[in-house]
């Protein structure tokens, strides 16, 4: 049975994480549910945090206490 090879678009919406893991992107749904998750924190405490320490998932994780 040969294997495929499946290419990813870097905005394909069917992958479940963010395709740049060192960023946060809170304009898609599924990118805010990713690191709400991870982070063990809201959305509105992730969008504080996003604002205080800009988009670096570090410096976001570093803001909240959280290690990566």
């Amino acid at each position: 049975m040969s294997q495929q090879r499946r290419d990813v678009t870097p905005d394909d919406k069917t992958e479940r994480g963010p395709q740049d893991r060192s960023r946060i992107n809170l304009s898609e749904k599924y990118e805010v549910r990713y690191w709400t998750q991870k982070l063990g924190v809201s959305k509105a405490e992730l969008e504080k945090a996003v604002a205080k320490a800009g988009v670096s998932a570090t410096a976001v994780a570093r803001q909240l206490g959280k290690t990566l």
